[in-house]
């Protein structure tokens, strides 16, 4: 007998409707179909509070079900989710284009009506699995690839030569980096390099401890360990106390992963009068997973002012793709593409394509990692705006403006 979706019989498919027997039909297809870990609910109050104990790969959503519905039950998800493809196939008998608009809209990643066809429901079911399959064995190579170029002492070597982080004992000492407060914020400036001025400052945490992979280790090991978004939002909140002390026509950018950006919805940044000044910057090293996420956690801020920057364009997993969904309003061009790119064609060519880009959405482009002179005059000659680097003043704990090297 051909299971079409056994290859995903490790993975837990969580089924919420309020009529036991559509519950139970769907149960029985799942199973007959190589599914054994269904987990099934007909009380939609008690979704929230079992989503962190469940942990489902995938969950089937009735939408019209009495106490809560299905749109409410949607956006617990997209919280729980916290910006990760948690993928809700809604599976009802509303028919109409605006039950399955708004379904789309509060994060559903696919729609079918009732009376259901069990071969395309099976096929549809086998897709988004394999993308939530996708996207875990890509979170686990990064994770990987970062611990791997890792000579901390909190990292031991498995059975395989593998690194693998010793996570108590990580967790315990990223804890007390929080608790005691042990970092502070540096600040680089972004220089407008034909009118030789500074525009804003990128707020750059640095550690009393310090770590073999820099700054970015601390992080990678704090989202590894369940506490990235505490690490990250201690930064911001350190690096937001200096606002006062730069001109009000200077911004300050916040680096900003997914998950923590996420937050916005229900911890503000700023108060409203700030945002101006403010660029939310997304650091690209991981992959987005729910970018309608994402716009509506940006779109307060944004509404009132703040700006978003797209970071590492020309590494990690961005590319246009990312841009267009992401919509930003800064794109920042790599230093693995700015360095030496007064003698690498290909990465002129690029940085001219990305500028082409950015004129036509109105987007500003920021070269960052700008280390020499020729670099500069080739960005210049390019027709790059704003530009970072040692070359133009190194982080230091206080802004401060810089003469511009001429």
């Amino acid at each position: 007998m051909n299971q079409s979706l056994a290859p995903f019989a490790t993975m837990t498919v969580l089924v919420i409707d309020d009529n036991p027997i559509n519950v139970d039909l769907l149960k029985a297809m799942l199973k007959s179909e190589g599914l054994p870990r269904i987990i099934c609910e007909t009380e939609a109050r008690r979704v929230a509070g079992m989503l962190p104990l469940v942990n489902p790969d995938l969950i089937l959503l009735d939408l019209h079900m009495p106490h809560v519905n299905g749109y409410q039950v949607l956006d617990q998800i997209r919280d729980f989710a916290g910006g990760t493809y948690l993928p809700v196939l809604v599976l009802t008998a509303d028919v109409t284009p605006e039950a399955r608009n708004r379904a789309l809209e509060h994060g559903a990643r696919d729609f079918l009506t009732k009376p259901l066809d069990v071969t395309e429901v099976m096929l549809r079911i086998a897709n988004l699995l394999q993308t939530r399959q996708l996207y875990a064995d890509l979170r686990r190579t990064v994770h990987a690839n970062g611990v791997n170029g890792s000579s901390s002492s909190n990292s031991s070597h498995g059975p395989n030569g593998s690194v693998e982080l010793d996570e108590p004992r990580v967790r315990d000492v990223i804890q007390n980096v929080i608790d005691d407060r042990r970092l502070a914020p540096f600040f680089q400036p972004v220089v407008d390099i034909h009118e030789q001025v500074t525009v804003g400052y990128e707020a750059l945490a640095r550690f009393v401890q310090p770590s073999p992979r820099g700054p970015a280790g601390w992080f990678q090991d704090a989202h590894q360990v369940g506490l990235g978004f505490n690490l990250e939002w201690l930064a911001v909140t350190q690096a937001l106390s200096f606002l006062e002390t730069i001109p009000p026509e200077c911004f300050l950018a916040l680096n900003m992963s997914p998950s923590t950006i996420l937050h916005l919805r229900h911890q503000p940044l700023c108060s409203a009068e700030f945002c101006p000044q403010i660029v939310v910057e997304l650091t690209e090293h991981v992959p987005v997973e729910d970018y309608a996420a994402l716009q509506v956690s940006l779109a307060e801020v944004r509404e009132n002012g703040a700006r978003l920057a797209a970071d590492d364009l020309g590494a990690g997993y961005a590319g246009f793709r990312h841009l267009i969904a992401l919509e930003p309003d800064i794109i920042k061009l790599d230093i693995s593409l700015v360095n030496d790119i007064h003698r690498n064609r290909p990465a002129r060519a690029l940085a001219r394509a990305l500028m082409a880009f950015a004129t036509d959405v109105g987007a500003t482009v920021i070269a960052e990692g700008v280390e020499n002179a020729d670099d500069l005059a080739e960005l210049r000659e390019l027709g790059v705006r704003w530009a970072q680097g040692y070359f133009l003043g190194r982080p230091a704990p206080l802004p401060s403006h810089g003469a511009l090297p001429a």
